[in-house]
């Protein structure tokens, strides 16, 4: 059955005694096409629309009473697409050839208002919206006599964009996370801190203090020495071993499917690029938006769900609480957060 019969064809003619029989089945086909597209539209708007447009049996005419509703000025229109258009920039996230094919998409909407841009500048104003390092990119299309097309546009900045992934070192990611604290917890300062407090009181305190001696804090006893000084916390610290605390920075310098999982000894929590594997997830809470890089920015986290991790034998990995963050290069796996999790980690010989 066609249900956009009636949205198509308009009313035929009221049915009569002297009507035939083909203006009856045709008239019968319209009716039944008009009920059912009336009652799938009403179905389909919510009901605020619904109660604020007027009865009316006829599908089509219904419709065009929705559209007289929402008419826009093309004007306003007009403004919004340029201003979208004149201050898009591309970041280096995402696809170089969606970015373009998104400008691309804004101008051929600009061009149903009568607001038209040829392709020569086109092909500038995305040049001019590329980032720095597509600089010897743009030195060099400006150096030729000849005008590329979009479409060789799209091509050659695709091809740029795959050289300069080859020839970039990237560097893990280090995360940390805040495990539910806000953040606003302030300090309380004293007052008699700041430099307000009687000048009187602070000699007669100063007075008090070396009448008593320097005082060790780890011997606790009034020796003359302080703590640094103390020869039985250097003893202590030789008995207990010195502390190191080790930065890891690895480099790849081989291009790597985005696809794999990393093994990483410096993040706390298991990290994915995508939502592939995925078995569960849920939305984050206030506490659990963001984690933090090694540069200090944040990162908001979209997901955070379980990941099965398939084995080379004939066993899963399920990677608990992992976070999704898209903008993230690659899937982490945390060994702390295994290590927590009661799992025991071991490399040797070329295997994990």
């Amino acid at each position: 059955m066609d249900l956009d019969y009636a949205l198509r064809v308009d009313e035929p003619p009221k049915l009569t005694d002297k009507s035939t029989t083909d203006e009856k089945l045709t008239y019968e086909k319209w009716e039944r096409s008009n009920c059912m597209s009336l009652m799938i539209v009403k179905h389909s708007i919510s009901k605020t629309i619904r109660g604020a447009m007027p009865d009316e049996e006829n599908a089509k005419k219904f419709l065009s009473q929705i559209a007289d509703r929402f008419v826009a000025s093309e004007k306003v229109e007009a403004c919004t697409l340029l201003s979208k258009f004149v201050t898009m920039r591309y970041n280096g996230k995402g696809n170089i050839r969606e970015y373009i094919m998104e400008m691309s998409n804004i101008v051929a909407k600009m061009k149903a208002l009568k607001l038209e841009f040829s392709e020569d500048i086109l092909v500038f104003l995305i040049l001019i919206s590329l980032p720095t390092q597509f600089g010897p990119f743009k030195i060099n299309y400006n150096t030729q006599r000849e005008k590329w097309t979009l479409n060789e546009l799209i091509a050659q900045c695709v091809q740029e964009e795959e050289r300069m992934k080859q020839e970039r070192t990237e560097s893990a990611h280090l995360a940390t996370h805040s495990h539910g604290y806000s953040g606003t917890k302030k300090r309380k300062l004293n007052p008699k801190a700041n430099g307000t407090a009687d000048v009187g009181t602070s000699q007669t305190t100063l007075q008090q203090i070396q009448d008593k001696g320097v005082h060790c804090f780890f011997c606790k006893k009034v020796v003359g020495h302080v703590k640094k000084d103390c020869p039985k916390y250097h003893r202590w610290l030789a008995k207990k071993g010195n502390q190191f605390s080790f930065v890891c920075c690895e480099f790849n310098l081989a291009e790597v499917p985005h696809n794999t999982w990393w093994i990483d000894t410096g993040t706390t929590i298991h990290i994915s690029v995508s939502m592939q594997g995925c078995l569960k997830s849920r939305t984050p809470s206030d506490a659990e938006s963001f984690i933090y890089i090694g540069d200090d920015n944040k990162v908001r986290i979209e997901a955070i769900g379980v990941y099965r991790f398939k084995l080379e034998s004939i066993f899963y990995l399920d990677l608990d609480e992992t976070v999704y963050v898209p903008s993230f290069r690659r899937n982490l796996i945390s060994v702390s957060y295994l290590d927590k999790s009661g799992y025991t980690c071991s490399f040797g010989n070329g295997s994990f």
